[in-house]
């Protein structure tokens, strides 16, 4: 009999989907719980360090704290079977893991919370009850979801940049609708680890609450089946009638997913530039000791930086867990040999994503004890 791991998990959590959909898609079997369960607080959090979510325990009871741990977890130990076998998608399937987490916070929040004569109703729902039934629930719900409206303006989200955010969004939403036409997946016929990174903010808030999901499914009705698909234990298919079952041959990274990438850099390529100068000027003046946290509730606010997009000037928070995942582009990347890194650096130019690979932070970021820490 396969043992069951437990998922703490929200259903409305951008970060929660990841790495539900790589437990169905894997067929590993869970039990999915919420924070609010009194277990949580009991025998995960001290194990897990942050509240947090997602959390998975297995059944050996070892406890592993956010999406990308939980999934590297099971591809280590597995063979790596979401990562594609040539250099060109391995690069694309790391980056729009990373995407996916950090680069798309701006339309999710913004259709969450600027909608609310659409949303609120079906949010507040969720908000409510993920919590444990206390006499203060309903109190502790409007503050939660009040700071979380709020939350938007450090990710870009204002009312001067509202106009853009929307139509950079819709711009990729066309973009990768047109790229599903042709395939299920990123990179043909299964799903990367790129997939499950890019379906966070594609469904708990793009895909699920009323607002975003209607004009999902109206607008880019390819990219809505891409969603279900994902959380599908099967290939799911149907409207393709002659699917494969791999990734593309030859390495082959589509020129419609190309495309894709080229309306991101428009926003991701600038703040990711801007954030990186922005931190290390901070490592610099703050000198952070080797195994403090980078990343979470216990770590520093580095600060807010500037960058323009489309001429309008946009402020952001600066985030050390983008650099956190980007490390692992990066690496891919200097890990290839001089032929292959030539292929990427041709593919990366021609969608204008190049300079995210000297996007480094001057200290890296590693992983100790379930936390994001400074290395020395």
């Amino acid at each position: 009999m396969t043992e069951t791991h437990t998922l703490y998990a929200i259903t409305h959590s951008l970060y929660s989907g990841r790495a539900r959909s790589y437990l169905i898609k894997r067929g590993i079997p869970f039990q999915e719980l919420s924070t609010g369960h009194e277990s949580f607080k009991a025998d995960v959090l001290p194990k897990g360090r942050l509240p947090t979510i997602p959390t998975l325990v297995t059944p050996g009871g070892e406890v592993i704290r956010d999406g990308a741990a939980i999934i590297e977890h099971f591809e280590a130990a597995n063979g790596r079977p979401c990562a594609p076998p040539g250099p060109r998608q391995q690069i694309v399937s790391a980056l729009f893991d990373v995407i996916g987490t950090d680069g798309l916070l701006r339309p999710a929040m913004h259709y969450r919370w600027n909608f609310p004569g659409e949303n609120l109703d079906f949010v507040r729902y969720h908000f409510l009850y993920s919590q444990r039934d206390v006499p203060q629930r309903e109190e502790k719900t409007e503050a939660m979801m009040g700071r979380m409206r709020h939350a938007a303006v450090f990710f870009g989200v204002t009312d001067q940049t509202r106009d853009l955010v929307e139509s950079l969004y819709l711009e990729y939403l066309d973009a990768l609708n047109n790229h599903f036409e042709q395939y299920p997946y990123l990179l043909g016929w299964r799903p990367c680890v790129g997939d499950f990174g890019l379906l966070a903010p594609m469904y708990a808030h793009l895909g699920r609450d009323p607002y975003p999901a209607r004009l999902m499914q109206q607008r880019a009705t390819r990219v809505y089946r891409w969603v279900e698909r994902m959380n599908r234990a099967d290939q799911d298919v149907p409207e393709y009638f002659n699917a494969g079952l791999d990734f593309l041959a030859d390495d082959e990274v589509p020129e419609t997913l190309l495309t894709v990438l080229r309306v991101i850099a428009q926003d991701f390529v600038p703040e990711t530039l801007a954030a990186a100068q922005h931190i290390n000027a901070w490592l610099a003046d703050n000198q952070p000791d080797s195994g403090t946290a980078a990343v979470g509730r216990e770590s520093q606010v580095i600060g807010m930086v500037e960058f323009t997009l489309r001429g309008e000037t946009v402020s952001a928070l600066a985030q050390p867990h983008r650099f956190y995942l980007l490390q692992r582009v990066q690496d891919l990347y200097a890990a290839l040999a001089p032929d292959e890194q030539a292929s990427v650096d041709e593919m990366l130019g021609a969608c204008g994503m190049s300079d995210i690979l000297s996007a480094v932070l001057d200290r890296c970021i590693g992983r100790e004890d379930n936390l994001e820490v400074w290395e020395a």
